[in-house]
């Protein structure tokens, strides 16, 4: 990406946020489509799990509710369709299903291009953990053998540690909190229309690679400060996104 279009995506974010500069040492990542190509697996179970309830739900309605709690999912696709109100338990087995069929799909590889990003930031000097709206066991325990050492799971954030989901400000919220980090110091990692949209109600730069089917209008609508194609196409653009973050200030901001 062209050094112009950055510092213009920089500079937007400084001027609607209020902060003078950004200086980035943090990164919080998304983890289905972003760490994993775990999204079809979940598209398809979902699409099964619905069907088997009655419920219309398209793979593009996966992609599209990514990153919003199981339950929230299911709760928000019954309402959708004007039918009877299901109780927790009906709920949570519903979602307890889906999980049994993804667990059953086999591992899902790391997502292309991911690794030699997050090497590269880890050069740069980033400090990166995970903010996921999963608790997908299966997935979570993989992280440190596909990603040796490179994300601090301690400071992780998934389903199980809020109350409100993505798009929800409150996981990355929970991310700064935990990386004792300021939005300014951080950018958010996402593929997922919900989580730009918490990545930006955070205050945090928002990056989003485009790994699904989904227009590249509906991630720019939805809060991405930036949009790449693939994870190739951002680490290219990293050394250019540290400049621009050197040169570019705010002279009203605030820090």
């Amino acid at each position: 990406m062209r050094y112009e279009d950055i510092r213009k995506s920089v500079s937007a974010y400084l001027d609607r946020t209020g902060y003078a500069a950004m200086d980035l040492k943090y990164a919080m990542f998304d983890m289905d489509g972003v760490l994993f190509d775990s999204m079809p697996y979940h598209a398809k179970t979902w699409v099964q799990v619905m069907a088997e309830t009655g419920i219309p739900f398209s793979e593009d309605d996966a992609y599209i509710n990514e990153g919003r709690k199981g339950v929230a999912t299911i709760e928000l696709a019954v309402k959708r369709m004007g039918m009877p109100e299901m109780t927790k338990d009906e709920i949570q087995a519903i979602y307890d299903e889906k999980c049994e069929l993804f667990n059953a799909c086999g591992e899902a590889g790391p997502m292309n291009g991911t690794l030699q990003l997050v090497k590269s930031l880890e050069s740069h000097g980033v400090r990166m953990t995970v903010v996921t709206g999963s608790a997908q066991q299966s997935l979570l325990r993989r992280i440190e053998s596909a990603y040796p050492s490179l994300f601090e799971l301690d400071k992780m954030v998934t389903a199980n540690d809020v109350v409100h989901g993505k798009p929800d400000p409150e996981p990355y919220l929970t991310g700064l909190h935990k990386m004792n980090a300021k939005q300014w110091e951080a950018v958010v990692v996402e593929n997922a229309p919900l989580g730009a949209q918490a990545g930006r109600a955070a205050g945090v730069f928002t990056v989003v690679v485009n790994t699904g089917p989904l227009p590249d209008a509906t991630l720019r609508d939805s809060g991405a400060d930036l949009l790449f194609h693939d994870m190739d196409e951002f680490r290219d653009s990293l050394a250019t996104l540290f400049e621009v973050i050197r040169n570019t200030v705010n002279e009203n901001g605030r820090k």
